[in-house]
């Protein structure tokens, strides 16, 4: 439900020295980012009726990707596995050695990939990948080893996944355009070029980013059982048994359970019950994707900031913050950043100095006083409990459809957004709280699992090929 502008701030007066003026349309803005107990149990409902029809069928709003990844690690598992991470400015080639006991040592270097290499054939930029593997296995000595190295390759486009090392492309994103690749299986285009450079390499699985972190934590903690990004974007992975997954058609597999890539950043792209505001509507509008990936729009780093600065905006409009002065920089799109808002947030001081700083030195504001600061602050701080409040709720429908409401559950974390963010983690757990009680909420715990979709991706190709061979050898 979104409230109108005229009626939203209906009977407040516009004397940008009236105090109590202020604090009532900072009041109003505030109650529009709250989201009460009762409306977060409709959320969680939604949610699980929304990861329902994904488990049953192609095409959901909340697309239920299987991931062809079966069983858990014991943690025990040893060996040398590389990962191959692509999706920015750099292709990270890392080699892990997992030690047994949950640990493990690794090996890595970053690749600068030239413009040229983006936007020119697919086939230029395997055999850049190849030469790239090429050298840092024989820096390392790897390239002595008699049987093929196997590699996990994490590749953060969009894929059609059809076995644990088969996807196909579906479209570029993030500054790449090669072409002749769309509508091909990536990893075939790559192993091809393994084959033509004379790469001792075998690509044993094509690997999610959330995928990645959920083995990656799950390695030292087995009882890991959900995987989250809450970072730049969001979205979730976690265990769901095999006889929920009804679209299934991949066939028997060794284990009862297997991991989901949920693709939970386009929950509620119908808006039937996220509690959207005229803030989070202005964003949507205004962005490259209007009308998809609602619910990460309301808690991702890339668009925390917009949706905070559109709520100044109004209120500088109505002359009731910065004496109805705006600046340049805070009328750009995307320019107040979500790290300006955690700094704005944990800004404890008299003054609010640190505040005071990014208003007038960054954001170019030429004068605030304390009641601007604050009010700015609280802004913050009620955009950032929001995400936290609404992430939870996407936790509690994964708890609940796994039937693990009162047990203790394990949820690794990677993400600025939840290492960063002011109070994010408490918010978070408040959240659960409200929706499962004082002691099932207790049951949940989260884990902070930095940068885990590399040594994820070694994990799931040493878990690959071991089913492999196990396979082979009852043929």
């Amino acid at each position: 439900m979104t409230v109108g502008l005229a009626s939203h701030f209906a009977g407040v007066s516009l004397d940008p020295n009236d105090l109590k003026a202020q604090q009532k349309a900072l009041d109003l803005v505030l109650q529009d980012f709250d989201v009460s107990a009762e409306r977060m149990g409709a959320i969680v409902d939604q949610f699980n009726s929304e990861m329902r029809k994904g488990l049953a069928a192609p095409k959901a709003t909340v697309a239920m990707i299987p991931s062809f990844v079966t069983g858990k690690p014991t943690g025990e598992e040893t060996g040398r596995y590389l990962a191959l991470d692509l999706g920015g400015t750099n292709l990270r080639v890392c080699e892990f050695s997992l030690l047994g006991q949950g640990e493990y040592k690794v090996h890595q270097q970053k690749y600068v990939i030239s413009d040229e290499l983006k936007t020119g054939d697919m086939r230029n930029l395997c055999d850049f990948i190849a030469d790239c593997v090429d050298n840092f296995v024989t820096e390392n000595g790897s390239d002595s080893l008699e049987s093929n190295l196997q590699l996990g390759f994490t590749f953060s486009f969009p894929v059609l996944q059809t076995e644990i090392n088969r996807g196909t492309l579906i479209q570029w994103t993030k500054g790449f355009n090669c072409t002749n690749a769309v509508g091909k299986d990536v990893v075939v285009l790559l192993q091809d070029a393994f084959l033509r450079k004379n790469v001792n390499v075998h690509i044993a699985a094509l690997v999610n980013d959330t995928v990645g972190t959920l083995m990656a934590h799950a390695y030292k903690y087995p009882e890991t059982s959900m995987g989250v990004i809450l970072g730049t974007g969001t979205n979730a992975a976690y265990y769901e048994k095999l006889n929920s997954i009804k679209k299934w058609e991949g066939g028997a597999v060794a284990f009862d359970d297997m991991v989901v890539n949920m693709e939970w950043g386009a929950f509620d792209n119908e808006r039937r019950v996220l509690p959207l505001t005229i803030y989070d509507n202005k964003l949507d509008r205004e962005s490259i994707n209007p009308r998809q990936q609602i619910f990460e729009k309301m808690i991702s780093g890339m668009y925390l900031g917009e949706i905070a600065r559109n709520a100044l905006l109004q209120l500088v409009d109505r002359l009731l913050l910065f004496k109805g002065v705006s600046s340049p920089e805070l009328n750009k799109q995307w320019c107040f950043e979500t790290a300006y808002m955690s700094a704005i947030s944990s800004d404890t001081s008299e003054d609010l100095e640190e505040t005071q700083h990014i208003l007038e030195a960054v954001m170019q504001i030429p004068s605030t006083s304390l009641m601007d600061r604050e009010m700015v602050k609280q802004v913050c701080i009620a955009v950032g409990r929001r995400a936290a409040r609404l992430s939870a709720c996407g936790i509690a429908a994964v708890i609940s459809q796994q039937g693990s409401i009162g047990q203790d559950t394990l949820v690794a974390i990677d993400g600025s957004v939840y290492e960063f963010y002011p109070n994010f983690e408490n918010d978070m757990t408040q959240g659960l709280t409200d929706l499962f009680g004082e002691k099932d909420g207790s049951c949940v715990r989260f884990a902070l699992a930095r940068d885990g979709s590399g040594l994820g991706a070694a994990i799931i190709a040493m878990m690959s090929h071991k089913a492999a061979k196990l396979k082979a050898g009852s043929l």
